[in-house]
């Protein structure tokens, strides 16, 4: 790898670093929407669920075509892309199967309580 190369990594990375704190932001405030509009009767947690499957079922599709398209020497198609989509399909994943956990833990919570 030559420093153009190098470079041209790093300046991906710092691209994605801070897309991602933009994400993190945006998902704070995307909390908040939800929380407001549950609050006023328009958000429905069944429709918010799917869509919240479906992005990560996108993330998953997306980076098994990248992977697909690497393996077949697909030229627009760089290792570094096919790395970022798998780890943006992981950590999706990873963060819908915590809030499975953490939906059964309410779940078995309310299911205990008394009436």
């Amino acid at each position: 790898m030559n420093d153009f190369d190098v470079n041209s990594v790093l300046s991906q990375m710092r691209a994605m670093r801070a897309e991602a704190q933009g994400v993190q932001a945006s998902g704070a405030a995307g909390i908040g929407a939800v929380q407001e509009g549950a609050q006023a009767g328009g958000s429905d947690f069944a429709t918010l669920l799917r869509n919240s499957i479906d992005s990560v079922n996108e993330a998953q599709q997306t980076s098994k075509s990248l992977q697909e398209s690497f393996v077949r020497g697909d030229s627009d198609v760089g290792l570094e892309q096919v790395m970022i989509a798998t780890q943006k399909a992981s950590l999706s994943f990873a963060a819908m199967k915590s809030v499975h956990g953490k939906l059964l833990e309410a779940y078995n919570e309310i299911k205990r309580m008394q009436v």
